[in-house]
C-alpha cells in the first residue's frame, strides 16, 4: 500500500483489483478523482448491501464501523501514455481479522456471503461506466463530504505529539481534511499528518 501500509488478503476470500485508466479521460484535479472513485465504491458497496456506507478520508471505505475497503491511485505511464492505475482491496469473505480491530468484510458486516467473481465482474462494469462519465468537480466534492465517516461528529485525533477531540468540518478541493480541534482551532491536514481513532 501507500506510505509503508500494507493490505492483506486472505486467498480465495477476498477481491484484488487493478483497473489501468488513460488520464486522458480525466478533465479534473487528481485529488477530485480519487473523490469520484472513493464514492463510485461507496455507491457500489451500498447498493450492493443496502447498508449505510461511509467513507473515511482520503480513500478508506467504512461499513457499521469497520473498514472493508481500501482504495490506491497511482499515476503513471504504459507505452509513454499518462495513465492511472486504481487499485481497490475489498474484504469479502474473510471473518478472521486478528490484530485489526478496525477491519471488517461484506461477511462480518451483513452475515451474507457473496460470490467473489460476481462481484469483480460487477465491479469493474461499474467502475468502467461511472468513471467515464463527466461530473461537475464541486458535485464530486459536495458528494464526498456527504458521506464522509465521523463530518460533525466528535471524535479522537493522533497528532505527532498529541492526542485531541475534534470535529471533522470538511474535505477541500485540493484534499486537505478541516479539523476543528479542542485545543489547536480550525487546522487543514494532508494525508498522514493526522489520524483518526475510531
Amino acid at each position: 500500500g501507500q506510505y509503508g501500509n500494507t493490505w492483506l488478503c486472505e486467498p480465495n476470500l477476498n477481491l484484488a483489483y487493478s483497473l489501468l485508466f488513460p488520464a486522458e479521460l480525466i478533465n479534473y484535479y487528481e485529488s477530485i478523482f480519487n473523490f469520484h472513485t472513493a464514492l463510485v465504491l461507496r455507491d457500489f458497496i451500498a447498493n450492493l448491501t443496502h447498508e449505510e456506507v461511509k467513507i473515511k478520508w482520503p480513500n478508506d471505505i467504512i461499513l457499521k464501523n469497520k473498514k472493508i475497503s481500501g482504495i490506491l491511485i497511482e499515476k503513471s505511464k504504459t507505452n509513454s501514455v499518462p495513465c492511472y492505475i486504481i487499485g481497490i482491496g475489498l474484504n469479502v469473505l474473510q471473518s478472521n481479522f486478528s490484530g485489526l480491530p478496525s477491519a471488517g468484510s461484506l461477511l462480518t458486516q451483513t452475515s451474507r456471503r457473496f460470490d467473489l467473481l460476481e462481484i469483480a465482474e460487477r465491479l469493474h462494469e461499474c467502475l468502467v461506466e461511472s468513471l467515464c462519465k463527466a461530473y461537475p468537480a464541486e458535485e464530486i466534492l459536495d458528494a464526498y463530504n456527504r458521506h464522509l465517516f465521523r463530518k460533525d461528529r466528535i471524535s479522537v485525533f493522533e497528532l505527532k505529539d498529541s492526542r485531541q477531540n475534534g470535529i471533522i468540518k470538511k474535505v477541500d478541493t485540493d484534499g486537505y481534511l478541516e479539523v476543528e480541534l479542542e485545543e489547536l482551532g480550525i487546522r487543514r491536514f494532508y494525508h498522514k499528518e493526522i489520524t483518526l481513532l475510531y
